[in-house]
């Protein structure tokens, strides 16, 4: 290919005045010999927008010269060489390309072209085909926003959102602050990197490619040995407001000894963190910390993981503990519009349901009644160890001054004192009921000092 550049020493600028002068001197050839063929006979003279072919006679970094046959000598000029294909770079002389008009006839004579124009939807059409072939394409991140980055392929400008980032490029920020997501992301701006097309939409203009989706065949193909019940241990690699993101090792290795763009990752949403409710998963796991997970489930490269399964459930020992008509104390940890949230201990929680309440109390809302952070007394109304639920209602005024009285006391809780006052009774009196009469060392029966002054008077 014959690329001139102006730049260059005197020869080249020789060669680049050379060459005008020749394709002026073929131009106007041209207009004489269109001159007389539209005395002979009528042509079809193409309109601004139309698409031309044309063959390739100059290629310099400022300018291409097409030959147009009887319209004459076409140039394509500063932007409109663009595009987005790698046409340009590749063009030499005596190739055919394509072009649309934009100007019939510019101040040197010239039919004005574009490329960029023509090949516009030729891009569009390409882009299709890679998404269709599941092609993998380089890019460079030009920008970044909240949502994610812009790229550009193809000449078309696209999107990559953050969700769909590698492992590596993802932003985990602890505290889902936007701001500081967006520092990460800018750190990626000017970023060369591999992405796929995932949607593509050339009458609206989308394209949206995804980093992540170049590794997925064989991230799928390594997470494929891996079966549903496997136990993992791996490292927290994110702590998010949903949950917390681990990475482990593929099946056989550490993940110490593994390199970074190897690690499989997987979340544990917050409700598998623990067998507690929890609100914050920060005050359960850490950044950096080594974690056993067990594999809850996979869906393609989307691995699912629970700390919590390789504990001991403790609601399959909550009889030991709670029972229903119990009177129990609990700290109201969360209310919304079904209900309030209460922590009896460390694993287990209640629900004091909106419908019991509001009923009870005749209050608007349980705001009216409740406050986060605080104690209540509660009365067990059901425990369902299966499905994890234990229903409570706070007792009334009246009711907890009767608890307190021990009048609130239940049935189960008055017989186990009742037979505790019982053995009392028993181990004090012997088997008969009656004071034991002790003997002294001589073996006689001993009196007490009063029936023995009783003997004496």
């Amino acid at each position: 290919m014959e690329i001139i550049n102006q730049s260059d020493d005197s020869s080249s600028e020789e060669k680049i005045k050379n060459k005008s002068k020749k394709v002026k001197k073929n131009t106007l050839r041209k207009e004489i010999d269109l001159e007389e063929m539209l005395r002979k006979s009528e042509i079809d003279v193409p309109k601004v927008g139309d698409l031309i072919r044309g063959e390739v006679v100059a290629v310099s970094n400022s300018a291409i010269y097409v030959d147009l046959d009887a319209l004459g000598t076409g140039i394509i000029m500063g932007r409109e060489m663009k595009d987005g294909l790698g046409i340009v770079e590749n063009l030499a002389e005596g190739d055919e390309i394509e072009a649309t008009v934009v100007e019939l006839e510019n101040d040197d004579g010239y039919v004005e072209l574009s490329i960029r124009e023509a090949a516009y939807e030729k891009a569009w059409k390409e882009l299709k085909r890679k998404m269709d072939d599941r092609e993998t394409v380089g890019t460079r991140i030009l920008e970044a926003n909240r949502g994610g980055l812009m790229v550009e392929v193809n000449g078309i400008y696209g999107f990559l959102p953050v969700s769909q980032l590698s492992h590596e490029h993802y932003p985990r920020v602890e505290d889902g602050d936007k701001n500081k997501i967006l520092q990460l992301l800018l750190k990626l701006v000017g970023k060369e990197i591999r992405v796929k097309v995932i949607d593509v939409d050339s009458e609206e203009e989308k394209l949206i490619v995804s980093e992540k989706a170049t590794y997925e065949e064989k991230e799928r193909a390594v997470i494929g040995e891996f079966a549903v019940s496997d136990v993992v241990e791996g490292a927290v690699s994110g702590v998010v407001d949903f949950g917390a993101f681990v990475k482990f090792a593929p099946k056989g290795k550490k993940v110490e000894e593994t390199p970074e763009k190897e690690l499989l990752e997987g979340l544990v949403h917050i409700s598998e963190l623990a067998w507690q409710l929890i609100e914050d998963p920060h005050e359960i796991v850490k950044t950096g910390e080594r974690v056993q997970c067990k594999i809850i489930d996979i869906d393609g490269t989307r691995v699912s993981l629970s700390i919590r399964a390789l504990k001991e459930d403790p609601w399959t020992k909550i009889g030991k503990k709670y029972e229903a008509g119990k009177i129990v104390q609990g700290d109201v940890t969360k209310i919304n519009p079904f209900g309030a949230f209460v922590q009896l201990d460390r694993d287990i929680h209640g629900l004091a349901h909106v419908s019991e309440m509001m009923g009870k109390f005749k209050v608007k809302s349980l705001n009216d009644i409740l406050e986060v952070g605080r104690k209540y007394d509660f009365k067990i109304l059901s425990i369902e160890p299966e499905s994890h639920r234990l229903g409570l209602t706070l007792l009334t005024k009246e009711e907890e001054e009767e608890y307190k009285k021990g009048l609130g006391e239940t049935k189960e809780e008055k017989e186990s004192k009742k037979e505790k006052k019982t053995k009392k009774g028993k181990k004090a009196t012997g088997k008969l009921g009656k004071p034991e009469i002790k003997k002294n060392a001589e073996g006689n029966k001993r009196t007490s000092a009063k029936k023995t002054t009783a003997k004496k008077k």
